[in-house]
């Protein structure tokens, strides 16, 4: 009976050892792990507040580059004469004016994608009236490139001679003053990410003198619109 006594309290002591050890390795596992998946969380939040701001980073500069849509920039290079005819017939009241005017003008796309415009007009005044129209014919312009066209501008002679003073600028003074308005629409399509509609326009002053049937002190602003 005392051996069995002795025996009893030692196996409880053994079997409650055990039971302490083993609770002890599972807490401990537990943290580990918890702190392993506490690591790998930061790890991956890091990565992607990182790969965020490489993007943030790359959309700015395309913003400033490929992405920055610049202003087409339109130009008169020249405006000549093809025919000038003036005839009075003895008499001023019956005085005709056959007038063609060809227009040079470029048209340079400073952007990374291509300019496409639509059909655009010239259209020239004499006396703040409309006295002729050319047609620009629609058009693809390749990235930073310049197209460069002449237009043919015919002159409506009845409404050229209607304009009061024009008499008088014809006969004593020797010279008319023209002006010139261009306007060309077009889109620019960048990667079908950014879209932009450009309206250009280009205006332009001068004096023609009768008997050089030139054109002198030509004045011009471009203007634009989005």
């Amino acid at each position: 009976m005392a051996e069995r006594e002795q025996v009893k309290p030692f196996a409880s002591v053994t079997l409650g050892g055990v039971r302490s050890s083993s609770s002890s390795d599972d807490d401990e596992a537990l943290s580990m792990e918890m702190q392993l998946r506490k690591r790998r969380y930061i790890q991956c939040c890091g990565c992607i507040a990182a790969l965020f701001l490489i993007l943030a980073v790359v959309v700015l500069v395309l913003s400033f580059t490929v992405f920055r849509i610049g202003d087409p920039l339109i130009r008169l290079n020249n405006l000549t004469m093809q025919s000038l005819d003036i005839s009075t017939n003895g008499s001023l009241k019956s005085t005709h004016v056959n007038l063609t005017l060809l227009v040079d003008v470029s048209v340079k796309n400073p952007n990374a994608a291509t300019f496409k415009f639509d059909n655009g007009s010239t259209t020239i005044y004499y006396g703040g009236r409309v006295v002729g129209e050319g047609v620009h014919f629609q058009e693809k312009i390749k990235p930073r490139r310049t197209l460069r066209r002449n237009v043919t501008v015919e002159i409506d002679p009845v409404k050229f001679v209607d304009v009061p003073g024009f008499v008088a600028d014809l006969m004593v003074a020797k010279r008319l003053n023209v002006s010139s308005h261009t306007r060309i629409s077009g889109r620019v399509n960048i990667m079908n990410l950014v879209k932009k509609h450009v309206v250009v326009k280009f205006s332009c002053s001068m004096t023609v003198r009768i008997p050089s049937n030139g054109f002198h002190g030509e004045k011009c602003k471009p203007e634009l619109d989005f």
